[in-house]
């Protein structure tokens, strides 16, 4: 009995595994992901400007 439930709740787990994984990489995901993966990218950006305000600002502090 318990080896029975242990085999439905592992093909279960694998049932879930693979729709998350074909949700991840589905055709509708593709542009939340690109957008994803430029996120590194555009916080380098953010630091940058975040230290040319904090020169301006002993400019003319």
């Amino acid at each position: 009995m318990l080896g029975t439930l242990n085999g439905i709740a592992t093909i279960l787990a694998i049932i879930v595994f693979f729709g998350i994984v074909w949700w991840a990489f589905s055709k509708q995901r593709r542009k939340d992901n690109d957008e994803a993966a430029q996120l590194p990218f555009s916080l380098e950006d953010e630091i940058n400007l975040s230290a040319d305000e904090q020169r301006k600002d002993k400019d003319h502090g």
